[in-house]
């Protein structure tokens, strides 16, 4: 039996409400207030526990030894040409190893010796303020960027000009912004940015630990040389409050559009102005597209026509054109959709579409002609995924990075005229051969019989005997796609103690395409859970590992996924880790940006939509007299898309309801300084990794070989 002691965790059995007439208690709610004294004493006692049985891992200092070494690279990100004449260069990011971020490069041609442009580092002493956003101005003469304190969502956005290579700064930032992008005009008077009303925190407060609502999200137009205040409201929707809006700009600067988001589902509306002279708070748009019905994402235009990728009828996404004079509105195919998924689309060298495809989960790069020609592929290392692509319009040289589960990244440079292809850096760890690991994809059927793809990493000649420690990672939402990557963290734990590291590409990501995604939300939500566990399951029966040794892992919607599945078939599982996960079910759109995702989940104040979250909701299904696997769940203070009370308030239901009879450790960490985990510096991250790992080994008996 654990020998733990939780901590004494007061429970609030008045708060009771009817749902559509089912009772629904919620003792912790009183977690939700991140700034009053109980919770800041409860965080402090969790985090005590918690550290003090992960810092008693025996192999912990070794471990953290070992990541240590294998961050320890430099690391090269893909290359891009800002600017036109004497202010063009090229720009690259790089780190070292261990810097806590990576720092901007530029050199003024390919073999030129390449100097530092931009260095967060200097920032902050401990890392903790992140580069978020970058745009340089058409000519290369500015260049705009926001910065990150804390992982928090909200950003400053900073305007410099580029003299001699030195940043001045031209205006005071501009303050509470989020989920913005920094659009020039082309005339570089100014920029477009999307901000919120300013949220009700103490001036000694840090932004980022309030759980207030994110909406009325406003586009501004900021002039150069002016004062925020001053700035045009060029925008909004006061009727639609949790609307979100982006601005791009054709590459000739003679058109502007208005892209509209009502949530994270993929589909917009698409606004078009004619710019003429100065911008002001009365544009006059063309609604091209005036309904959620499709994505729709601009690739390029030739004066009028302009081609878009959409899902318009078209579940894995086909090229689209459209003259905008048209009064009909009549869109025409140009390339049309295939089996293959469409991943991304770049306009480069005044003619040519590249198309990164998808297929079972790995890219491929095709080259077409702006009427829609065939005219060559790009050729990839095999099981490779393209990390980033860059390219310009009126360029004929393609950038590309690509990685895989077992490379650490390589960048090219393509010549679009002859279809010939130059490695420029390749990153490189030390101590480290490709060749000692095995990656395998396989299929396997789910309980409705759907095939399902999934990725093995180990190390070459592993016995399968049902007792090997076994890591099986999943996300499953929001469209997102689930691709090989390299990972210095899981490549360490393979190398050091025999593990194996599997990814299941589950319904609700976007893999392949609109279909795929649209069979793992709403009522559909199920299916993902299914997934996940027939994947374990799947990996039992072919003797990989075996329950014991087995444990889950995910992040944000794949904490919720984890969340799920430890109450839906603990026995499957002898650990899981699930890091800032939506826990509350019910609650969760009340929360930052949590209105987004009911495109997702589903309304819960919806009746239908409540009764189907309720029945997976990880706090309001924690079972008595069960033995779940062992739980740490891991969140930090200043993460304000994902807020800590998800996890707060489910690590107090899991101890007090399952912590009486389960015999195994039911945790949470709670880090500072840190978000949903973008931005986090690389020794954070490595702490963060260290604690994961030492708790997984202890749960799993995972054992060290050198």
């Amino acid at each position: 039996m654990l020998n733990m002691k939780y901590p004494e965790v007061r429970r609030d059995e008045s708060i009771v409400e009817d749902h559509f007439g089912i009772e629904i208690k919620d003792p912790y709610r009183w977690l939700e207030d991140p700034d009053s004294e109980e919770t800041k004493k409860f965080v402090k006692e969790q985090n005590e526990i918690s550290f003090n049985y992960i810092n008693d891992y025996e192999h912990r200092e070794k471990l953290m030894d070992k990541l240590l070494e294998k961050y320890n690279y430099e690391r090269f990100g893909c290359m891009f040409k800002r600017g036109k004449g004497e202010n063009e260069y090229y720009y690259y990011f790089h780190n070292t190893g261990l810097q806590s971020q990576s720092v901007l490069y530029r050199q003024k041609t390919l073999d030129s010796e390449p100097v530092v442009f931009f260095d967060p580092n200097i920032l902050s002493d401990d890392g903790t303020i992140a580069l978020s956003s970058i745009s340089f101005s058409d000519s290369g003469k500015y260049f705009a960027y926001s910065l990150s304190k804390s992982g928090s969502d909200w950003v400053k956005i900073y305007i410099t000009q580029i003299e001699d290579g030195k940043l001045i700064e031209v205006d005071k930032p501009l303050e509470w912004v989020k989920f913005s992008g920094i659009t020039w005009t082309k005339d570089e008077k100014g920029i477009f940015y999307q901000r919120y009303p300013k949220p009700n925190i103490n001036e000694d407060k840090s932004a980022g630990t309030e759980t207030d609502q994110n909406s009325n999200a406003m586009m501004y137009y900021h002039k150069l040389g002016t004062e925020q205040e001053k700035d045009i409201l060029f925008y909004s929707e006061p009727e639609n409050p949790q609307n979100m809006f982006g601005v791009e700009i054709t590459d000739d600067g003679k058109y502007l559009l208005l892209i509209i988001e009502a949530s994270c589902d993929p589909k917009n509306k698409v606004y078009v102005m004619k710019i003429n002279g100065e911008i002001n708070d009365k544009p006059v748009f063309n609604k091209l597209i005036d309904e959620f019905e499709s994505e729709y994402s601009l690739i390029h235009n030739v004066g009028p026509v302009f081609y878009f990728k959409t899902s318009k009828d078209a579940p894995q996404y086909k090229i689209v054109k459209i003259n905008i004079n048209d009064s009909e509105k009549k869109f025409t195919d140009v390339i049309p959709q295939n089996k293959h998924v469409i991943d991304y689309v770049l306009f480069c060298n005044n003619d040519s579409f590249v198309i990164n495809y998808m297929n079972d989960a790995q890219h491929f790069l095709k080259v077409f002609d702006i009427s829609g020609k065939y005219k060559f592929d790009i050729k990839l290392e095999q099981g490779s995924i393209i990390s980033s692509i860059r390219g310009k319009e009126t360029d004929n040289e393609l950038f590309y990075s690509v990685t895989s589960f077992i490379n650490p990244g390589t960048v090219y440079r393509c010549d679009l005229r002859s279809n010939s292809c130059k490695e420029l850096k390749r990153n490189v760890v030390k101590n480290y051969n490709p060749d000692d690991f095995v990656v395998k994809q396989k299929f396997y059927p789910s309980k409705d019989g759907t095939n399902i793809p999934m990725f093995i990493v180990h190390k070459k000649g592993l016995e399968l005997n049902s007792n090997n420690p076994a890591l099986l990672y999943g996300y499953g939402g929001f469209n997102i796609s689930i691709l090989p990557y390299f990972s210095p963290v899981w490549m360490t734990w393979i190398t050091h103690f025999n593990g194996i590291y599997v990814v299941a590409n589950i319904r609700g990501g976007g893999e392949y395409g609109e279909t795929w995604y649209e069979s793992g939300k709403l009522d559909k939500k199920q299916n993902v859970f299914d997934d996940f566990q027939w994947a374990a399951k799947y990996l039992i029966n072919l003797k990989y590992t075996c329950p014991e040794k087995l444990c889950i892992n995910g992040g944000s919607n794949g904490g919720l996924l984890v969340g799920a599945c430890i109450n839906q078939a603990p026995e499957l599982f002898g650990c899981a880790v699930a890091d800032v996960g939506v826990m509350d079910m019910l609650r969760f759109h009340k929360f930052t940006i949590g209105h987004a995702w009911v495109s997702d989940y589903g309304d819960p104040d919806k009746e239908h939509d409540f009764k189907t979250v309720l029945k997976y909701s990880p706090l309001h299904n924690v079972r008595e007299n069960t033995q779940y696997p062992a739980v740490l769940l891991t969140t930090s203070d200043h993460d304000d898309r994902v807020v800590p009370l998800h996890s707060l308030k489910l690590i107090s239901q899991l101890q007090y309801v399952a912590g009486k009879s389960s015999e195994k450790p039911l945790l949470i960490r709670i880090d500072t300084k840190a978000g949903h985990g973008g931005g986090k510096p690389v020794k954070k991250r490595i702490e963060e990794a260290t604690d994961k790992i030492s708790f997984i080994n202890k749960n799993i008996q995972a054992e060290w070989c050198d």
